[in-house]
């Protein structure tokens, strides 16, 4: 198991939702199975154990070989909180009977219901959004999309910029319309949006507000973070991307914009189980969650936690109040449309 040194900030907090205290630290062990790869969470997982004494054994890939990983180990496992990125990542291991449910009324009170599991079996403490970015000298902010919708409109043919339909992100959004437009309606979108693209579909989400920026394409669609994380870059060059770009949030005057999420979740079979509830506790700390926005500009998923400058500059927005299992569980059918449609 990957054993990493842990970094010690010191910090003693309680505003609200948990308080730690050194004299109440009890020594323990937590092996932790992540699929998050910023180097802020260093610091977040060293405060942890800093704070209570837990030690952390990390084990680092990517999200779906470590569910394989959990399923293969079986009742031998010894993992005790599962960490990835989206929720049809985490709701998959769910499904897959590799997690257990969590009675915490810290968790229940920090975490709204759409960003949780309806059984407490996962919880999100980050946020992010997907939305709609556009070449500011292309298009203007009256003529921009204002709903997911319009980016099948043929108005937008060969200037859609997007990732490939197997990228987990678009699973997500398209369930998160299945749930709301249904099954024929999203079908004809994914045409639409097929037909709409400036190119076929290749890079992350950071390449796609990139080529928007240079004008391969007039609309991208990527994750908020990535863009504040160009505002907020040293690189003079990634700077100048963001400044080309403007954002739209979308469906603000219906649903509501697509919002996904980290989340972790205690193992099925974890030896460390009180270790590991503690551990979720404190991601929906207000010290974590501050990590969280300050360090990978994501959204906080408590409510009142300070943001970033730069992630405050994109102003507030109404989220999709969709319970994030139902999008989840909508992935599989998500891609065989996109598929059916001819977005690869």
């Amino acid at each position: 198991m990957n054993r990493r040194g842990l970094m010690k900030t010191g910090v003693a907090f309680g505003a609200g939702i948990m308080i730690f205290r050194r004299a109440e630290a009890q020594a323990g062990t937590l092996n932790l199975y992540s699929a998050r790869h910023y180097n802020t969470d260093e610091a977040l997982y060293g405060n942890f154990s800093d704070l209570t004494g837990v030690k952390i054994n990390r084990v680092d890939a990517e999200p779906d070989p470590l569910v394989q990983r959990l399923k293969t180990e079986g009742d031998k496992s010894p993992c005790d909180v599962l960490i990835t990125t989206d929720a049809g990542r985490i709701e998959r291991a769910r499904q897959m009977d590799l997690l257990q449910p969590v009675t915490s009324e810290v968790l229940l009170k920090a975490v709204p219901a759409h960003l949780r599991d309806p059984d407490n079996s996962w919880f999100g403490f980050s946020k992010r959004a997907r939305v709609i970015f556009y070449n500011k000298e292309m298009v203007t902010a009256a003529d921009a999309p204002k709903n997911y919708e319009d980016l099948a409109d043929p108005k937008w043919k060969g200037k859609l910029l997007i990732r490939p339909s197997g990228h987990i992100y678009n699973q997500s959004l398209v369930g998160s319309l299945l749930a709301a437009d249904g099954a024929d309606k999203t079908e004809a979108w994914c045409r639409g949006v097929a037909a709409n693209l400036a190119r076929p579909p290749r890079g992350g989400d950071t390449d796609q507000i990139k080529a928007a920026a240079a004008g391969e394409g007039v609309i991208a669609i990527a994750n908020t973070y990535y863009y504040v994380n160009l505002l907020r870059s040293k690189k003079p060059a990634d700077n100048e991307v963001a400044s080309k770009v403007g954002v739209v949030f979308p469906n603000q005057s219906n649903r509501g914009a697509h919002v996904n999420i980290s989340a972790g979740a205690v193992a099925r079979h974890a030896p460390n189980k009180a270790a590991a509830v503690k551990f979720l506790e404190y991601l929906v700390s207000p010290q974590a969650q501050k990590y969280f926005a300050e360090g990978n500009s994501e959204y906080p998923v408590v409510a009142g936690v300070e943001l970033s400058p730069q992630l405050k500059s994109l102003g507030s927005f109404k989220e999709d109040q969709l319970n994030a299992r139902v999008f989840a569980q909508n992935n599989a059918e998500a891609l065989k449309l996109m598929d059916k449609a001819g977005w690869k």
